[in-house]
């Protein structure tokens, strides 16, 4: 098929393509988005439907972030060699096809397999939108504008997440929360056949599938190891054996990355000092940021009792500053280094999530609703700015596999974040249950214990038990935020403390590239 060069390459042609290019992009980030924010209000409903206990709700969301993020991996050497057009519609596809597995599931069997399609789509997705912004924006100023609107659109999803989620789960049910990735999904890839050019860099396509296996078992290992750890019942040696696996499955994953001539994960790039850091910085953003919308959901609905709805109104300053924050990037880095806003970022953060302790099923909102908004701040500078500087200190010819590893270190941060933490505030809360039993006399408080925090209060009729389990909650909410918020300050002092302008190292020429 001939091509008319002249006509397509005209920037008065291409610029409608161009803003549906910009439009699919944002649009698929925000489906993939959308289902975290969405699910996480869901989760206290998904636990009396799907009749599960604490850990069956961390698989709800590891089940997604375990293929999200193992498989992002993957994600940049398959849009290398197929096409980052075409990757990026099978992505939107098969997360389509997910959405309306989850929709059917009478179990929470079928529901997790649902939510791994989902996943593995979304490796498609989140990491294919970065080049595809590059490269339909080279203009470095343009390019921060496209990317903080790309943040933007991805908090306005965590925005209308918790609020749409509450209003369908209230009028319709758990099911509609997936049925409304369906029509979404047909508009992106609507978008995205007229508005995205085909781009490959062949050169760089080598897969690895030894390295691939070896992460998903990995990662899988690590987060059953975690999440097993808490829960009732099962025999200690358990949990012990996943993370033997997962600490044996890391060094054989190490190894081949090393010998492989093209590797999954890039540790050459990790030599650049600055994009060590900041990947750093990524994961811990996922482990503490992103995962917190795990335990926000619990505290307004468990610990203070509200309803779905009332949960996802409360939840909005949070996302409502996130996306004006992020709208504004563009005119910040104009006029800031990236690293005053990255140590900004991240410290606010860690403020607002130290500052969280203080909370209690009593908390005034006007409380909890101003230190939302100032993790909202936190994130929407934290965000963009550690996007921008990863792009920036990577080579231009691995800006692809740089927005892959950083992309799967923020969602493995959120996976592990979910699954350690998870357990550690239950496991705390049972701790503190079963000490209050004790003093009140209640026979076998531990196993007691244990069973509540992980099932919930409805499933003792014992008004000692009911008086006590919110004070435990608190409790174990109190250490995962403290947690994330040494995390986060730790991020930040790291930041302060590395200059990005003293990489020197040269970036490898390219070998070929390909245009689609």
């Amino acid at each position: 098929m001939n091509i008319d060069r002249s006509a397509s390459d005209n920037p008065v042609t291409r610029r409608f393509p161009r803003i549906a290019a910009l439009c699919a992009a944002y649009l698929g980030t925000f489906l993939a988005t959308l289902d975290i924010s969405v699910v996480n209000v869901a989760l206290p409903t998904l636990q009396d439907a799907l009749q599960t206990d604490i850990s069956g709700l961390q698989w709800v969301v590891n089940a997604y972030t375990i293929c999200l993020s193992a498989f992002m991996l993957s994600s940049g050497p398959i849009a290398d060699r197929y096409g980052h057009k075409r990757a990026w519609l099978a992505g939107v596809g098969v997360f389509t096809v997910g959405s309306a597995v989850c929709a059917m599931a009478s179990n929470l069997d079928l529901l997790l397999f649902g939510r791994a399609v989902q996943g593995v789509a979304g490796a498609l997705l989140i990491p294919g939108a970065l080049p595809i912004l590059s490269h339909a924006f080279p203009d470095a100023e343009e390019r921060a504008h496209v990317i903080g609107g790309w943040s933007a659109f991805s908090a306005l999803a965590l925005i209308l997440g918790p609020l749409l989620g509450g209003l369908l789960l209230h009028g319709i049910g758990w099911q509609s929360i997936f049925v409304i990735n369906l029509p979404l999904g047909m508009i992106a890839i609507g978008l995205g056949i007229w508005g995205i050019r085909e781009h490959k860099q062949q050169a760089r396509t080598a897969l690895d599938p030894a390295g691939q296996v070896l992460s998903v078992v990995c990662l899988a290992s690590l987060t059953y190891g975690l999440i097993s750890i808490g829960q009732p019942g099962l025999n200690s040696l358990i949990p012990i054996a996943a993370l033997a696996v997962a600490l044996v499955v890391f060094i054989l994953f190490m190894f081949v990355e090393r010998c492989v001539d093209r590797p999954l994960l890039p540790l050459s790039l990790f030599r650049r000092r600055s994009f060590a850091v900041v990947n750093l910085a990524s994961f811990t953003l996922g482990f503490s940021y992103y995962s917190c919308l795990f335990f926000f959901s619990i505290y307004l609905q468990t610990i203070q009792g509200l309803s779905v709805v009332e949960t996802g109104w409360r939840m909005m300053p949070q996302f409502l500053v996130t996306g004006c924050v992020s709208i504004l990037y563009g005119r910040l880095s104009a006029v800031m280094t990236s690293r005053r806003l990255l140590v900004a970022g991240y410290g606010v953060t860690a403020l607002a999530m130290s500052t969280m302790v203080t909370f209690t099923a009593h908390t005034p909102y006007w409380i909890v609703g101003t230190l939302f908004g100032l993790l909202g701040l936190g994130a929407g500078l934290a965000v963009p700015a550690t996007s921008m500087a990863v792009m920036t200190a990577a080579p231009i010819d691995r800006m692809g596999v740089a927005s892959t590893t950083m992309n799967a270190l923020r969602q493995m941060g959120m996976t592990i974040g979910v699954a350690f933490l998870g357990t550690l505030m239950s496991s705390e809360a049972s701790r503190v249950l079963a000490a209050a039993l004790r003093d009140q006399g209640v026979a076998k408080a531990p196993e007691i214990a244990r069973y509540v925090i992980a099932h919930g209060v409805a499933s003792s009729d014992s008004l000692i038990v009911s008086t006590l389990f919110v004070p435990a909650m608190e409790h174990g909410f109190h250490v995962a935020m403290m947690v994330s918020g040494l995390a986060c300050a730790l991020v930040a002092l790291m930041l302060l403390i590395t200059s990005f302008e003293a990489d020197t190292l040269p970036s490898p020429p390219p070998k070929h590239t390909d245009g689609g």
